[in-house]
């Protein structure tokens, strides 16, 4: 297995999907369940969030296919939507493309079952992560490299798990300030991983730049 592809795919996937974010607003969404109702959704979305990624990992490349999409067009696209999410994190907010806008905040309060909507889409599967994979599919050559990525996306789907299932502790150990600090932290890692993808986007799609 190619270790430094899967510590980039998931330091990638770690940013976007954000395990210590989105711990407040599982909590949030979960706040009026039992122990019981907790572990129900925190499996709904794990399970939604594999099924999900299979999908778009098998899947992905086709889809682009079908809409005459070039893999570099999608790189550069999905590398500059990937930077807003991190400047976002970096300037301590969150991205509308992730949690949604103010509208769709207020109708996910009224959900019966917050785990498949809004936790795995489009909080933790959204348009950031979803290009994330695609991306780092198309990019993985060799079977080394693709035992990474198979390795980072299942690890990635466990820490979440695991984070979602030990919601209540953890949320006694973590405070708002090692929340911050980390979102940021996360945001300089993902800002430099979508600078990475455009450039190598644009030394496809204009050599004149290599």
């Amino acid at each position: 297995m190619d270790i430094a592809f899967f510590l980039k795919v998931f330091a990638a996937l770690f940013a976007i999907m954000s395990p210590v974010a989105n711990l407040p607003v599982f909590l949030a969404l979960t706040s009026d369940r039992n122990a019981a109702g907790k572990r129900a959704v925190a499996l709904t979305a794990t399970l939604g969030l594999i099924a999900g990624s299979l999908v778009v990992f098998f899947g992905g490349e086709a889809i682009l296919s079908l809409f005459g999409i070039s893999i570099d067009g999608f790189r550069l696209a999905g590398g500059l939507l990937i930077l807003l999410i991190a400047l976002s994190m970096l300037h301590g907010g969150e991205s509308s493309a992730q949690a949604g806008t103010d509208a769709e905040k207020e109708h996910h309060r009224n959900v019966d079952n917050p785990g498949i909507y809004p936790l795995t889409v489009p909080m933790l599967l959204g348009p950031g992560s979803i290009s994330t994979i695609v991306i780092f599919r198309e990019q993985a050559s060799g079977t080394g490299q693709e035992i990474a990525l198979v390795a980072a996306l299942t690890a990635m789907v466990a820490v979440l798990a695991a984070t979602f299932f030990a919601a209540p502790m953890l949320s006694r150990v973590l405070n708002r300030t090692a929340i911050s600090i980390m979102s940021r932290l996360m945001g300089m890692i993902l800002a430099a991983i979508a600078m990475e993808m455009m450039v190598a986007s644009l030394k496809v799609l204009l050599p004149g730049l290599a």
